[in-house]
């Protein structure tokens, strides 16, 4: 999704009783992390919000507690020999939490509002292949015209100007999900909101308690509400790591948003049951603002200051959990790929430290000319951790000293879909289906979600070479050779890639680890206590 907003952040406002003391017996209380900035399908866009939405929505597939695609709104599909239609068929139990049916008709409006350009969806991107969403977007066409149609209560059809073979994974993702018309028509944009939000997954909303707690209960008229064990489910609003283990540890969450790293060699001795680390398909990034310079048509500066971070010392000392040094940008894990690294990933780091003062000199500085650039970050100490470590790299190794700033995650945001006052800024990508193209194409032109403003023709052409192929080892060739094209130019610094890491009670069963960390309440089961 666009960023992990939370890669450390977790903490319920302690002042409200709704949050101090949760409730126990079949109630799971789960750590967020930052407040959801929408339940609205289509303008929500952060990690937050997709946990909760994939409680109370449902796409037409969606994934099991191991991770594996599965059947979701719709029970079966058919692909047609050019991989141009999706024929599916709806569960003929399906319904909304007010126990209307879910029909194809509700899956084309919701579709059509996510492709028009009024509802101004973030994701909208997602969908761009089916037949004339991208004339849709840009105003050129009437949303009706979008390639998707009902062809009975419970049959859909999705028509693709050109074979999407990650379609089904797309579609899990929540900006995919129904929206129930009615309540859209009735409320506007408070559709979202408790009391008005209609949804068809297995649990309904309830209450939010802004930057507290959002609850859930069961979804009775839910087609698998026999397999739902757990009644209601609190997600936490969380802002301190700290503080949420120490909630954690006196039993008032059941499972964190993410481990400390200053407690986590603690934890995982203390506690080596409970902690739950596993690979996970999401890269942490330095971005170069590549429209201005001193980025922009300075590529020996950009391989420069990649070669000078030392990417093990900060796995090992600042981030300490498991995560792997990256040297390519796809991570390793994701199916039907073979993840590719910088030519340099295998020197020594006296041999890389070499290479990068002699590419810094080339590209015009020296002592006598230090480089002068701002390193910007979103509030968290984490972050701010990672920063000191790649400037004093940077002044160890090249010679200058990087200006470090610290803005709130909103305001970086802006900054980095701005592109006028970033120069090196803090990111992070994660995979919202098991491809390679949902991390490569984030770095298309145009896409908006390229927040260095990368463009490139030969990559752009590869791109759209694979996205043609029928045969999958033909579509895997191309998508590697763009990720070397990728790679040769230096867009990001690729630090590392996550783990995933949670605390998970005693009390909790069905945990499974899985590489796009999706847990689903659904998939879960309590222990009652003793």
């Amino acid at each position: 999704m666009l960023l992990r907003l939370a890669l450390a952040g977790l903490l319920c406002v302690a002042l409200l009783a709704s949050c101090s003391q949760p409730p126990r017996g079949n109630v799971l209380n789960r750590s967020l992390g930052p407040e959801p900035e929408s339940l609205d399908v289509h303008a929500a866009r952060s990690d937050q919000a997709g946990i909760v939405l994939r409680d109370i929505g449902e796409g037409l597939t969606g994934y099991s507690a191991e991770g594996d695609l599965v059947a979701a709104a719709a029970e079966r599909w058919e692909i047609s020999d050019d991989g141009l239609e999706y024929r599916f068929w709806l569960r003929p139990d399906g319904r909304w939490s007010n126990g209307e049916p879910v029909t194809a008709e509700h899956f084309v409006f919701s579709f059509r509002r996510l492709v028009d350009p009024a509802t101004a969806a973030f994701y909208a991107q997602f969908i761009i292949d089916i037949k004339n969403a991208e004339a849709i977007s840009k105003g050129e066409l009437p949303p009706e015209d979008l390639g998707v149609t009902a062809i009975s209560s419970h049959e859909l059809s999705i028509r693709l100007e050109r074979p999407v073979p990650y379609l089904l994974g797309l579609l899990t993702h929540f900006s995919t999900f129904p929206v129930f018309p009615p309540a859209v028509e009735e409320h506007g944009s408070s559709f979202a909101r408790p009391g008005n939000l209609v949804g068809n997954g297995a649990y309904k909303l309830d209450d939010w308690k802004i930057a507290a707690v959002i609850t859930l209960s069961r979804n009775e008229y839910y087609w698998n509400n026999a397999g739902t064990a757990i009644d209601v489910v609190r997600h936490l609003v969380t802002q301190e790591a700290m503080a949420e283990v120490n909630r954690f540890r006196a039993g008032e969450l059941d499972i964190t948003e993410t481990v400390s790293s200053e407690l986590f060699a603690q934890l995982k001795e203390e506690r080596p049951d409970e902690v739950r680390v596993a690979p996970f398909l999401n890269v942490y990034y330095y971005g170069f603002n590549l429209t201005k310079p001193p980025f922009k048509d300075n590529l020996k500066l950009r391989q420069a200051l990649s070669m000078a971070v030392d990417r093990e010392s900060i796995t090992e000392n600042v981030t300490a959990r498991g995560e792997q040094p990256a040297y390519g940008w796809v991570p390793p894990g994701v199916s039907n790929y073979n993840a590719l690294q910088f030519s340099y990933a295998r020197q020594s780091a006296a041999e890389r430290h070499a290479a990068a003062r002699r590419l810094y000199k080339e590209a015009g500085y020296s002592d006598e000319n230090p480089l002068q650039i701002e390193i910007r970050y979103n509030t968290m100490q984490a972050h701010q951790r990672i920063a000191l470590a790649v400037q004093s790299m940077w002044r160890d190794v090249l010679g200058f000293e990087a200006t470090l700033i610290n803005e709130e995650f909103q305001v970086l945001l802006a900054n980095m879909l701005e592109r006028e006052v970033t120069q090196v800024f803090r990111s992070s990508w994660s995979g919202d289906y098991n491809d390679a193209n949902a991390f490569l194409s984030v770095m298309e032109s145009g896409n908006p979600s390229n927040m260095p403003g990368f463009a490139n023709e030969e990559f752009d052409s590869l791109m759209r070479r694979a996205a043609k192929q029928t045969e999958p080892q033909a579509r895997q060739l191309y998508l590697e050779e763009a990720e070397r094209v990728l790679l040769a130019e230096h867009p990001v610094i690729p630090l590392y890639f996550y783990v995933s890491k949670h605390l998970v009670s005693p009390r909790v069963s069905g945990w499974q680890d899985n590489v796009l960390d999706y847990h689903y309440s659904q998939h879960l089961r309590l222990i009652p206590d003793n």
